[in-house]
This record gives C-alpha cells, structure tokens and sequence, in this order.
C-alpha cells in the first residue's frame, strides 16, 4: 500500500493504490455480470452484523462505547440520486482500520479465491466464493460504479470517508459522522435498477438476513424505516419453528460456507451446564481446513453476546471443520479470550459437546449409512485425527471410521471386518501406502489365501497405528512387515516349483555380496506369488510409509536398510538361483540383483537413490537381450 500523494487534510483527499490482488479482484467484479449479484446486499448485510456484534462485546469492559446506542443495520434508497445507503451503529473503523480492511486482503487467502474464481464450474458459481474468502465488501462493485464509506470508530471523535470506483484506487479523507458506526453509499450502475426497488430488497433480506441478531430496517427515500428481518438469534428459537432453509442460510452466514450443510446439530443443555449449540457440518472441505494452526471456526456468544469466533477450548481440533455458535449461560460476560483456555466451564462444555457431535454421527451412520459415508469421504483423515490425540475418545472414533479393504467394494468398518476374518486369524491386516496400494506385491500372499487387508492412504494413519495397537481384541499388523506369519494362514496356491534351498542361499550369498549395506538382508519369500521380489520392513523397523514420511520432513535422519524378500517360485529366481553356481555369471547377477533391488523400490514409492545408474542398468539389460 502507497500513498500517491500527500495529503492536506482540508483540501486534498489523500490517494491509495489497491493492493495487488484487490485490483485483480475489482477488475474481475466490474467486468463480469452474474446471475446472483443480489448476493453483495448479503455480504454487506454480514459485515455490519458482525461490527455491530464487536461493539457490544468491547462495551462489556467500556460501557461507554455502547451506551444506550441502539445496535441496528438502516438501508435506505434513494431512487432519483440512484443510490443505496446501509448504515450500520456497530464499532466502526480509524483511519487506519479503514486501510487495512478496504485496501487489502491481508488474511483472506485472496490467491486462493482468484484461483477458485478461474475453476468455477460455471459464471453462476463463482460468486458464491465471496463470502468464504473474507472479501464480501467488495462484491458492491458487482452492483455499483462508485463506493462511499463513512466511519467513525466507537470512543474516537474522528470519522473518515472513503471513495472508490473500483478502478484501482481510493481516496480517503477526514469527514464527519454523528455516531460510532460505518455508513457505505452505493452509487448504483445502470443495469442495477432492480436493487432500488423496495420489494426486491425486501425479498433479498428475508431470504439471506432473516436470521441476523440485529434489526435490518428499510425506507423508501422519506419513508419511515421499517424492519424486515426477524431480528431473533436463530439458535435461541424452538426447533420446530425452524425450517431447513432458515438453518441453511444462517449456515452460510456464520460459517463462510456456500454450500449446504451436510448435517445439523441443534440441542440445548440444561443442568449442571447450561447453553444452546448450533452446529453444521460442511459437505464440502472448507478452504482452510488444513491450516496449520488448526483452530475452530466455532463461534462463542454467552448469553447471545458474541465473545470470539476463535475458541479453541470448545470443540477439539479434529472437529474444526464443524461451523456454527455455542451460547453459554454459565460464563462471566466480560471474560477475556485470555482466560477461556483455562476456563473449567468450558472445559466441560467442551466434552459434553463432543460426545454428542460423536454420538449424532454414530446414530446418522446407522439410520442413514450412505449420509455418513459422505461425511466420512469428507472429513475422514481430519476425524482419524483424533484417534491420534484423544485417548478418550478413541473407542469411539474406532466404531465411526470407515476404511477402503481387499475383501469388499466400497468401504468397510473394523466391526465388519473382524467378521469376515478367516479361521485362525487373530489380526486385522493393512497397508499404508499413498495410492491406496492396491496392486501392491505386499498383497499378493494374502490375496491368494483369501486373506481380507485393509487399504491405508492418509498420512495420519501411521500415527494412530503407533498408538493403538488393536481394536476388540484383534491386533493391527502391517503386510510390509517381516513377522507376519504368513504360514500360519494356510498355503498359498502354487505357482511353478520353488527353487531347492541350497540353491537359494547360494543366490542370496551372491546378492548379498552385490548390494551389501543396501539392504537388511534377502530371504526366500511367503507373501509373493506374481512378482520377483520386494521390500519388507524387519522386526523392530519402522514401517515403510512412515519412515519415507518422517525422512522427507526432516524428522529422520535415515531409513533404515530393507529386506529384500525373493519369491522362490518365480521364474526369474530360479533362473538366477540356477546361474549362481555358473562361472562367469557374477556380472549378469549382478545387474539383475541391482535392477530387482530398484524394481521394489518403484513399487513401494520410494526414490531410486541413483536414477541414472538404474537407466544405465535397464539399457544394458535390453541390449542384452536384443543381441
């Protein structure tokens, strides 16, 4: 941010260039027409709310900058000047404030949302992205070729007005306003006739603001303003006299959402505890859902008073994809978001409310699996999470993950897959790998002897595998494993005969010698049956996915060596094993025990330590064969 010239602050306005980004976004708004824009009456509308909310959270330590203000939201219209007016007595913004939120987009992901706009399936989708971004000021230029806004901060004398036409630049200037509170003119475009229109703006209200906490009042030019809105917190109404429309459009409202909600959670608790829950979950991803900071985007009120939208002491981090409000009755109205970590209160809260968020999603998965499903496929690796974390809570989690198996299509839970187990198994078998490991030479044994895996592809699974070791009594157990006890679960079919053992080991003495430290040790195979050979991580070891993991984090020094394991039935081992005793032959093995050793590695995903030197090999290995 520039200024482009130096103010004198009674005669020239001082001027800014946008930031980057917002004049992208500008040009963006001006140059294209939607088929919603009535959406920027909706933002505008959310905006205000909110400021209205923080005066009257900051008044609960300074009364003074409430008063006996009344919080409310004014739209008024001017059909001859063709201009549209919200006012609104929330906190207002100094000088600076009005830079900061009206110049730039420094905390709302704005390359995300550009690249989001140019994916939009459709010109009718992209501008329900708005909101979700944090940049819904902006979407006035949709409607209007020239913003004014007026604002004065609650406890400052000074106001400011800021102009714009969306061009690039604004102005900005000191004005004056009666009251604490943030006045945006809308000089409206040619084609924008519809939102001068009472009736239009009426509808527009009552279908996207209906919900909002505060008064949204409407007049016509000299008209007395009315109220259009309910101006009722949803959360506090019965929910019989809520409809699923309502609870959707305070959805998108609170959450930054524009979807629908793919599950809604309304109780209230009385007791020891008492406090209303309104609680949504997404049905799709939202944008920041992998932010590191994990915070919950939960908003906390305490007795309809807003306090924070950032509480991490209300619902785990697992669940921070959930959107919504919690109302408490039993906090201090004037308790700071320093104490709310420590807070016992809401440390109860917090459990209670996990418990039933847990319990909606087991009686959902079983009165309507494919609703779950959906969630799950959703929000899934961000639940599996928690069995990481919360010990508690881990029976739980356990009963409510879902998992993709050999044995079925689709997925399947543990309960139903212990039922499916062969006699005489006692694990529950699986796989980590990053495409879901489904052609794996790891599976190749237990596919042939009937023996049901089940397919691991998020990276939290290997962490919630190290600490928990079983579920019912069955333990977990990796394929890629050395100890897997193959043969205790029958006899796979057989492929061709196996190499005598005398000739393996003298085969393995010879590629032993050829790859040296690169591997663990090589050893005659039970989990092959298509394929030569593969890595299998020793007693002890760490699993292989999480060992490449942790490496490529710099959280491990080195992965530890492999065993090579050899599939005695196949037709080149035996080969190999036949040439071991052969003068002459050490050359041709060990190229080939190279190229095995580099042909595992490509299976299992992990890099080839020396890629030219596997090219080289494959090309003397053709040209053998060609000659």
């Amino acid at each position: 941010m520039t200024a482009m010239a130096d103010r004198d602050a009674t005669q020239t306005p001082e001027t800014f260039g946008f930031q980057a980004e917002v004049a992208k976004l500008l040009h963006m708004m001006t140059h294209s027409v939607y088929s919603e824009r009535e959406i920027f009456l909706r933002e505008l509308i959310s905006n205000a709310a909110d400021a209205c909310d923080r005066r009257r959270y900051e008044a609960l330590t300074d009364a003074s900058l409430l008063g006996d203000t009344p919080l409310e939201i004014a739209i008024t219209v001017d059909p001859q000047a063709k201009t549209l007016t919200l006012a609104d007595s929330g906190i207002g913004m100094t000088r600076q404030e009005m830079i900061d939120n009206l110049g730039t987009i420094a905390r709302s992901g704005t390359a995300r949302f550009m690249e989001a706009m140019k994916t939009a399936e459709t010109r009718h989708s992209a501008p329900e992205l708005i909101g979700q971004f944090g940049v819904g000021f902006y979407s006035a230029f949709m409607v209007a070729d020239k913003v004014t806004v007026v604002s004065r901060r609650a406890g400052a004398d000074e106001a400011w007005e800021w102009v714009s036409d969306g061009l690039g630049s604004f102005t900005l200037e000191p004005a004056h306003r009666e009251a604490a509170g943030t006045t945006i003119t809308l000089h409206m475009k040619e084609d924008a006739g519809e939102f001068l229109e009472k009736y239009r703006l009426q509808s527009i209200v009552r279908t996207y603001s209906d919900h909002i906490a505060v008064p949204v009042k409407l007049a016509l030019g000299a008209e007395v303003p009315e109220a259009v809105n309910a101006a009722q917190a949803l959360w506090t109404r019965p929910k019989s006299e809520i409809e699923d429309k309502d609870y959707a459009e305070f959805y998108r409202h609170v959450g930054g959402q524009f979807d629908a909600p793919a599950r809604t959670l309304h109780f209230k608790a009385e007791g020891k505890l008492d406090y209303t829950c309104l609680l949504f979950t997404p049905s799709t991803p939202p944008f920041d859902l992998y932010e590191p900071e994990r915070k919950s985007k939960v908003k906390l009120y305490v007795r309809r008073v807003f306090i924070t939208d950032e509480c991490d002491s209300l619902l785990p981090p697992w669940l921070r994809f959930l959107r919504g409000v919690v109302d408490a009755q039993d906090l201090a109205l004037n308790i700071s978001r320093e104490m709310l970590q420590h807070n016992p209160v809401l440390a109860a809260m917090k459990k209670a409310i996990t418990g039933k968020v847990l319990a909606d999603y087991a009686r959902l998965a079983d009165k309507e699996p494919e609703s779950y499903l959906k969630i799950w496929e959703t929000f899934g690796r961000v639940l599996k999470e928690g069995l990481y974390e919360d010990f508690e809570r881990r029976d739980e989690l356990l009963k409510l993950a879902r998992f993709k198996s050999t044995g079925v299509e689709g997925w399947t839970t543990l309960a139903d897959y212990a039922g499916r187990m062969k006699d005489g198994q006692d694990a529950i078998y699986y796989l980590t790998a990053d495409d879901g490991g489904a052609h794996s030479p790891q599976l190749e044994g237990y596919k042939a002897r009937g023996v049901e895996v089940l397919l691991l592809t998020d990276p939290i699974d290997d962490f919630w595998l190290g600490a928990i070791h079983e579920f019912d009594g069955k333990p977990f157990q990796s394929v890629t494993r050395a100890d897997a006890r193959l043969k205790d679960l029958g006899e796979a079919p057989a492929e061709g005969e196996a190499v005598p053992e005398v000739d393996l080991a003298r085969l393995v003495e010879v590629m032993k010698g050829v790859l040296g430290e690169a591997v663990k040790d090589i050893r005659a195979s039970d989990r092959l049956v298509a394929s030569p050979a593969c890595l299998v991580a020793d007693e002890g070891d760490m699993d292989l996915r999480l060992a490449r993991m942790l490496k490529a984090h710099d959280r491990l020094n080195a992965v530890a060596p492999r065993v090579l394991e050899l599939n005695p039935r196949h037709a080149l081992v035996r080969r190999l094993a036949a040439r071991a005793g052969e003068d002459g032959s050490y050359d041709s093995i060990a190229l080939a025990s190279q190229l095995l050793l580099d042909q595992a590695r490509i299976l299992e995903g992990e890099p080839l330590p020396d890629p030219a030197g596997f090219a080289s090999r494959l090309a003397e290995l053709l040209s053998r064969g060609l000659a």
